[in-house]
């Protein structure tokens, strides 16, 4: 059966420094999503990108 899923989220005051503040707006802007949007799919990339800790244990020089 199709069901229709609304995301859940919540308000968290984050504090970032005004020129990444800048640079996120300009890039919002020129693709035409919101800032939050953009920092949700930022977010979201770093943490499905991140490394594990055994592979980061790989590349530690002992």
């Amino acid at each position: 059966m199709f069901e229709i899923k609304k995301p859940i989220s919540s308000n968290k005051t984050i504090r970032l420094p005004d020129n990444l503040i800048d640079k996120l707006q300009k890039i919002a802007n020129k693709n035409d999503i919101s800032f939050n949007q953009l920092v949700v799919q930022c977010c979201e990339y770093a943490l499905s990108n991140m490394e594990t800790e055994p592979e980061k244990e790989k590349h530690d020089i002992s």
